[in-house]
């Protein structure tokens, strides 16, 4: 079946990881106790963006797969015999993985219909009292799940109205941007942003996920010069994505696009019209200029100026100005730059408009 003919079935609005980061710091930060699911394809990084919250807001975290659980036991716990009032009693002795620390915490049951339809119907349960059976979740830990869409290739449960609506629901996609400002951060090897940027249709396969990148990616940061060690990067991209991604990377290759100028040379060149057009045309073309390509520095850039809004100073001003009059920069790139600038909340990264050229384009767009 191709992919093209498969329905997915996602529940909740379609969002990429700033906004279901700030929708879990919501409900995170709210008395509302009710379960989240975040739903999305495989490899988009739904477990690393839970993870990651929990971090950045000093909480507890545990993780559980539902779907190695192989008996009920594993869910439930084991029955014990105990002395109540003088009265032996079963009850279940809480599971390893239950947390016991009464602490602001997550507990992230990942994958959540992968498991069996015996160990949902007990997870049912626990959604809905935070409890199962002889024990309780500590009272101030929440339950955010995952799950991959029904209705498509994977092998998931589905899962019924009574689950779901014991839920709240959105769904994480993926958007190149988000994940290009994510990745920098992160140290991702510079010349994998900016293939993911030039081409983002790509990520979108069986083999190849966000998930499949970060790992080719780390595999090639070693190497200094792609270009001399095709061979073997043909390899490593064939060992982690599908054959069409691999042979999009070597052609990125090829064609010198793995050595596109990069930001911080944009900003700090001391001879911008001899050290940085030239290259940036180079890449480009001059004739009928590759706008994808452009839109790859146009991100780099913008993301390069908000972690680093010092740098819009000086020399670095200059260039950065001197960019957006390239006259090879088609008028809506240019205006997207400006406006992501003037929209970051951060007074230094609008002194682009100190140059009369620029704002009186953006000011005319933006009265319009």
């Amino acid at each position: 079946m191709s992919k093209t003919a498969l329905h997915y079935q996602f529940y909740g609005q379609r969002c990429d990881a700033p906004s279901v980061q700030n929708f879990l710091d919501h409900l995170l930060g709210s008395q509302l106790r009710t379960p989240v699911c975040i739903w999305g394809r495989h490899g988009i990084g739904k477990t690393e963006l839970v993870a990651q919250i929990a971090k950045a807001k000093g909480m507890a975290f545990r993780d559980i797969a539902p779907a190695q659980f192989e008996e009920m036991g594993d869910l439930l716990g084991l029955p014990q015999l105990k002395e109540v009032d003088g009265k032996s009693i079963t009850q279940f002795a809480p599971p390893e993985w239950v947390p016991r620390e009464d602490v602001p915490g997550i507990l992230l049951i990942d994958d959540v219909n992968r498991a069996d339809d015996r160990i949902l119907r007990g997870i049912m349960q626990l959604l809905q009292n935070h409890a199962l059976v002889s024990w309780a979740l500590p009272p101030q830990w929440r339950i955010v799940l995952t799950a991959n869409p029904d209705g498509g290739d994977y092998s998931v449960t589905p899962m019924d109205d009574a689950m779901l609506t014991r839920m709240m629901h959105i769904t994480l996609e993926f958007d190149p941007k988000a994940w290009a400002w994510w990745a920098q951060q992160a140290g991702i090897d510079s010349r994998g942003i900016d293939f993911v940027l030039i081409y983002p249709e790509l990520v979108s396969g069986a083999r190849t996920t966000p998930r499949s990148l970060v790992q080719f990616f780390k595999s090639i940061e070693g190497i200094a010069d792609l270009k001399a060690e095709l061979s073997l990067v043909h390899q490593l991209a064939q060992s982690c994505l599908d054959e069409a991604t691999s042979a999009a990377f070597v052609t990125f290759v090829r064609q010198n696009l793995s050595a596109l100028v990069s930001a911080e040379t944009i900003v700090s060149a001391k001879d911008f019209d001899k050290q940085v057009l030239p290259a940036i045309t180079r890449s480009v073309g001059k004739d009928t200029p590759r706008i994808d390509v452009l839109a790859t520095l146009c991100t780099r850039l913008c993301h390069y100026l908000k972690q680093n809004p010092k740098s819009l100073k000086g020399t670095g001003l200059t260039n950065v100005q001197r960019f957006l009059k390239m006259e090879l920069l088609p008028h809506d790139l240019r205006l997207g730059l400006m406006q992501d600038l003037m929209q970051s909340g951060d007074p230094a990264l609008k002194a682009v408009l100190a140059d009369v050229e620029l704002a009186q384009q953006f000011l005319s767009v933006s009265i319009a």
